[in-house]
């Protein structure tokens, strides 16, 4: 063969050879390597999360979750029936003035009026409709807050004590001062589910932090993860149980909240919820309506509870291997 067929030193172009004369990886190979290279750190992350829900997780069956789900709502329901009982007991024995003591008959008529007219149904839309948006806002704000404020140590001794002393402070407080800055209004009910909900999410956020283990973040930094990585999906994930209790507590204050706002603000462009609807059947002294009111209010609450946050806090301690023996 000739030797001019060989490419020469001086055809090679520079820097393309390593120091063993081999050719060097080009530009478009370091890319593809800090590429793959990041898709790997990336994965790393992925699995360290799942590992760590996985850890001591004992699987179950479609049969065992529907016993739990039996579980959670029996008991309920079974203690409301014998209260129902007890109060029409009391009822037949005690035989008081029915505008002292209403019996359950007279609370379900109430209800049953309530909902021919429609005004049933307007209130209990008009106030979850407040409730959940104003919920969705607080979550929008207190979530990144409190990360916020567990990354930066200098501004959690700052605001701690005062996101603590917001959510010590009675909601129904800032209903005089909302209604003089935003008046009659839907704005009202908002600015004071805020006010009560997103101090206990952003303390159950913080809370959750404060016990995540610091291997956790020693790991994600071994992987080389970035700060809002690690946030996001190491800190964030572990931390996820005493979130979860900040968001029932937050829920807990939104729905307080909204019923204080709804009770003392009337008239405007408000609007009818469950709150203006109790304060109604207060001013026309009808009791079976207030007591009506105020087991809808509750029952409302109770629901929530069981249908969204009981599922989540049992699916939650479930990846954590923290349920166990059907519990």
């Amino acid at each position: 063969m000739p030797l001019d067929t060989f490419p020469s030193a001086s055809s090679v172009p520079p820097g393309s050879l390593s120091e063993d004369g081999a050719p060097a990886p080009t530009e478009t190979k370091r890319g593809a390597l800090a590429g793959s290279r990041t898709t790997e750190r990336d994965d790393d992350l992925s699995r360290l999360e799942a590992g760590l829900d996985r850890l001591q997780t004992v699987e179950s069956g479609s049969g065992s979750r529907t016993r739990e789900r039996l579980r959670a709502v029996l008991p309920p329901v079974g203690l409301l029936v014998v209260l129902l009982a007890a109060w029409q007991l009391y009822i037949v024995i005690a035989n008081p003035r029915p505008d002292k003591a209403p019996s359950p008959l007279q609370v379900l008529g109430a209800l049953g009026d309530a909902w021919q007219t429609g005004r049933l149904q307007e209130a209990v839309l008009t106030s979850l409709e407040r409730g959940g948006i104003g919920f969705v806002v607080a979550i929008a704000v207190g979530t990144p807050l409190g990360l916020l404020l567990a990354e930066w140590k200098l501004l959690r001794r700052a605001a701690g004590p005062l996101i603590s002393g917001l959510q010590v402070l009675p909601s129904v407080a800032w209903v005089p001062a909302a209604i003089i800055w935003f008046g009659l209004s839907d704005a009202t009910a908002y600015f004071v589910i805020l006010m009560g909900a997103i101090p206990s999410i952003v303390n159950g956020l913080l809370a959750g932090i404060d016990q995540v283990p610091p291997q956790l973040r020693r790991v994600g930094t071994v992987l080389g993860a970035s700060r809002w990585q690690a946030a996001t999906a190491i800190v964030l994930p572990a931390a996820l149980p005493g979130y979860l209790a900040g968001l029932k507590q937050g829920w807990a204050f939104s729905w307080r909240s909204l019923m204080a706002a709804e009770i003392i603000t009337t008239g405007g462009s408000i609007g009818f919820g469950l709150g203006t609807m109790l304060n109604q059947s207060r001013e026309l002294a009808d009791l079976p309506g207030v007591l009506a009111t105020i087991i809808l209010i509750l029952a409302i609450g109770i629901l929530i509870e069981l249908a969204l946050f009981a599922p989540l806090e049992r699916a939650v301690l479930r990846r954590r291997g923290l349920l166990l023996g059907g519990a």
